[in-house]
C-alpha cells in the first residue's frame, strides 16, 4: 500500500489504481497475467499497455484473430479483443514486478469472479507459474496435481488450460521465451478453439 501511495505522489497523471480487465465480456479465452507493470497498465490503466510485455501479447493476439485493430500502446489506440478477455492474477502494481504471497490470495476472488462471469469460457492462457497457480486457486484445483511447464495444457472439467513463460522483457531478452514459442501456445489455442467467427 505505501508503494502505491507512493506511485500516486511521484506520478498523480498515472492510473495508479487497481487495472480492470480488458476485453469481450462473452470471451471463449481468458488470458493471466501477473501483475500490472508500473510503467505499464500501472501508468496507462489498460493491462500489458505500455511496456514491453504489451508488444508481443498483442501482437500474437492480433496474428491469431484475437484482436482487431493496431496496438499502439495507448489505451485509446482503438484497439479490441475478439473472443478474449486479459485479466491479471494481482489488479494493482506491486514494488519490483514481485506480488507477495498475501497480495495475490488478496485478489485471487476477484480473479475467481472474472472466470466465473465469462458463460462461454472455454480456454484460459496463464502467462507464467503465479498466474498458472492463481487460476488453479480460483477453481479450487489442487496445484500438484496441474504442473506449470511452457506449451503445458491441462484439463480443468469444461476448461482447458495453457501454460506460457510470461512475455516479459526479461523473459524474452534472455532467450526464456521466444516469439515462436509464445506463438505456438496460442496457435495451440486457437486450434482448440476452432477459427475467428467469420473467417
Amino acid at each position: 500500500m505505501q508503494y502505491r501511495q507512493a506511485q500516486r505522489l511521484a506520478q498523480p497523471g498515472w492510473f495508479n489504481a487497481p487495472v480492470p480487465v480488458f476485453g469481450a465480456t462473452d470471451a471463449r479465452l481468458l488470458i493471466v497475467g501477473l501483475a500490472p507493470g508500473v510503467q505499464g497498465a500501472n501508468r496507462t490503466g489498460r493491462p500489458f499497455t505500455g511496456d514491453h510485455a504489451g508488444l508481443l501479447l498483442y501482437e500474437t493476439l492480433l496474428d491469431f484473430g484475437f484482436a482487431s485493430g493496431q496496438y499502439r500502446a495507448d489505451p485509446a489506440d482503438g484497439l479490441a479483443l475478439t473472443d478474449a478477455m486479459i485479466v491479471n492474477a494481482v489488479r494493482c502494481v506491486p514494488p519490483q514486478n514481485k506480488p507477495l504471497p498475501a497480495e495475490i490470495r488478496a485478489c485471487n476472488g476477484f480473479l475467481r469472479t472474472q472466470i466465473d462471469s465469462l458463460g462461454r469460457l472455454a480456454a484460459i492462457v496463464a502467462l507464467g507459474r503465479v498466474a498458472h497457480e492463481a487460476v488453479l486457486t480460483a477453481l479450487d484445483k489442487r496445484k500438484s496435481a496441474f504442473a506449470f511447464s511452457h506449451g503445458g495444457e491441462h484439463d480443468l472439467g469444461g476448461l482447458r488450460l495453457f501454460d506460457s513463460y510470461h512475455c516479459s522483457r526479461y523473459n524474452t531478452n534472455t532467450g526464456v521465451l521466444t516469439p515462436e514459442m509464445f506463438r505456438a501456445v496460442f496457435a495451440r489455442v486457437r486450434a482448440v478453439l476452432g477459427p475467428p467467427a467469420g473467417a
